[in-house]
């Protein structure tokens, strides 16, 4: 089943169990932990959509123990990007499987350029991400 979600470009990440979790202000998402158990553990991650945002935004809280945030759109063919689970590494969730660093360079598949990275700091269990 899961070639079928490639061939169409469905992604594997979920949307925020809850919504209140997050908000987007002045070019800038902020996300709240307490409210975003999706994000609570290294190899995860969350994609956010709506509520106004400018881009797609795929956050994961990385095998490293860091946050990361990419543009949710993969450089080769526009699909979502999804973590790939067990690795510190992203993917394209369509058939071509381009694959990333955290950095957002492409590591394989069909994709050249690398991913749009947006800066992402961490205060007081509270996450913000600048979309500039």
């Amino acid at each position: 089943m899961k070639w079928l979600k490639r061939i169409f470009g469905i992604s594997e990440t979920p949307l925020p169990g809850n919504d209140a979790g997050w908000n987007v202000a002045n070019q800038s998402i902020t996300i709240d932990l307490n409210q975003m158990p999706e994000l609570a553990s290294p190899g995860s991650a969350v994609r956010l959509e709506g509520k106004g945002l400018p881009v797609r935004t795929l956050v994961v809280h990385g095998k490293d123990g860091d946050f990361h945030a990419f543009a949710n759109r993969c450089t080769h063919m526009g699909r979502r990007i999804d973590i790939l689970p067990g690795t510190d590494h992203i993917e394209c969730c369509s058939v071509s499987k381009s694959t990333f660093d955290y950095g957002g360079q492409p590591l394989g598949g069909a994709a050249k350029k690398p991913l749009r990275v947006f800066a992402v700091t961490l205060s007081d269990n509270e996450l913000t991400i600048q979309l500039t």
